[in-house]
């Protein structure tokens, strides 16, 4: 009996090698070849799949002037969940397709199941395609999670033909598969999981939302990086992409939008585990601010913009005498970023870190990668070295550039009214950041250099 013949495709780009690699001879990834089985008649599959693609998504309509066109802005239904709408947009798009990805057991399936129960109980048909659970599995969690008498349908099915011709027949208005690395079409030979099975059935859900206008959203699995598994083309496809972030020991999780065609990029939306489920947090700052009765050397409070949420972060920094190869460690922002500081802080303000430990954390588990951090970070770093606690009530933003200018962060107006609002009553920011009307409660110094930031705060001390 002839032995079928194998190849070796990609991960993450889907492209192909006739013999295993260690690199990926098209993107460039490492360890990612893996073995599979080629399809049966694969042009004739890719033809009649790219068929029915152009079928359902383009009908034929003459070439228009961008003028002629009427622009209408997209419908959205909210989900019944302030937080998720937030990240969405505004709410559940028609026809949109949404990816969310996150670690094993960070709470996807729970957030999604809570999202279909108040949108049923808006009136919207709903249909939970679960490929990992049995729909007694899926009940038990809805009794746990309080939603008695909960009217969402259920459906236990991995087989992509089969849950189309669900989804034609009972016509939900948002229909969620959890998750995509379980379904399998018949049309392909290769295992469900397999870059060839994800892009198709990807390919056929997203054609099916755009020519029925149902929403779907779809539930992907990470790799060990952190990074949605399958090919990157999967993201591509869709409108929305959705990131889980948090650690699992911690009962807060962040709900990042990476892509969004309806909405801002960047916006998070904060949750708290609790026994009945997630459960939005209207007041974020308070989670990433620590509790101290008195100031204490090392902290600075950070203004930082989430997408379009300003947030209150604390900046702790801790520096210690080091040996002859000082260490220099940041948890949750960039670690070349502190580097950079430290030789700035050297360099423009005579403050020399050189043989000293650095160690600098954002509380809460938040992960801050603007610019705007800078200066709040430099301050934190002296208040450690020289043992001095910053004012009470006293907030930082800015960039800092290597020639030691503050530079402006987006939005500050916002930035500041947000930390007013909290109780903040002095601030050190770029002059460019400055107001025009004071802003009631808020003491603001203005500064274009680190030098004169660092004067600033000491005549405050």
């Amino acid at each position: 009996m002839a032995k079928d013949k194998t190849f070796y495709s990609c991960t993450e780009c889907g492209g192909t090698s006739p013999r295993w690699l260690g690199k990926c001879p098209s993107c460039g990834a490492w360890n990612t070849l893996i073995e599979s089985v080629p399809d049966a008649a694969p042009g004739k599959n890719r033809l009649s799949a790219a068929a029915g693609q152009y079928a359902g998504l383009a009908q034929a309509q003459a070439v228009m002037p961008l003028s002629a066109i009427e622009a209408t802005e997209v419908a959205r239904t909210p989900s019944g969940i302030d937080e998720l709408d937030r990240v969405l947009g505004g709410g559940v798009v028609e026809g949109g397709v949404v990816l969310i990805g996150g670690d094993p057991g960070i709470g996807k399936s729970t957030l999604l199941l809570q999202a279909l129960d108040a949108l049923q109980r808006a009136g919207l048909p709903t249909l939970y395609v679960t490929g990992e659970e049995s729909g007694a599995q899926v009940a038990l969690r809805s009794r746990r999670l309080g939603l008695d008498h909960s009217q969402v349908s259920v459906l236990a099915e991995i087989q992509l033909e089969k849950i189309l011709a669900t989804v034609e027949s009972t016509q939900p208005a948002v229909a969620v598969i959890d998750s995509i690395q379980t379904v399998y079409s018949d049309q392909l030979t290769s295992a469900p999981g397999s870059v060839a099975q994800v892009r198709e059935c990807a390919a056929h859900l997203t054609r099916m939302a755009k020519a029925t206008g149902i929403a779907v959203v779809l539930v992907g699995h990470v790799t060990k990086e952190g990074a949605l598994a399958g090919p990157r083309v999967l993201e591509h496809m869709v409108d929305t992409v959705l990131y889980f972030e948090g650690d699992t020991h911690s009962s807060f999780r962040l709900v990042r939008a990476i892509k969004n065609r309806f909405g801002a990029v960047n916006e998070i939306g904060v949750f708290a585990m609790t026994e009945k489920g997630l459960k939005g947090v209207a007041n974020p700052s308070a989670i990433f601010l620590s509790q101290h009765s008195e100031p204490v050397p090392g902290s600075c409070v950070l203004v930082t913009l989430e997408g379009t949420r300003p947030l209150l972060v604390e900046v702790q920094a801790l520096v210690d005498g080091g040996g002859p190869s000082p260490r220099r460690l940041s948890v949750g922002l960039e670690r070349d970023r502190l580097a950079m500081l430290l030789a700035v802080l050297h360099r423009h303000a005579g403050v020399a870190c050189a043989d000293q430990d650095v160690f600098v954390n954002a509380v809460g588990g938040v992960r801050i990668s603007e610019p705007a951090a800078d200066l709040a970070v430099m301050l934190a770093i002296t208040s450690s070295l020289r043992g001095r606690a910053l004012p009470k009530g006293f907030i930082a933003f800015g960039e800092v550039g290597l020639a030691g200018e503050v530079r402006p962060a987006p939005r500050g107006q916002e930035r500041l009214k947000e930390a007013a609002k909290l109780g903040f009553t002095v601030a050190v920011v770029p002059k460019a950041n400055a107001p025009k009307k004071p802003i009631a409660g808020l003491q603001i110094h203005a500064v274009e250099r680190v030098d004169e930031a660092m004067s600033a705060v000491r005549e405050l001390g």
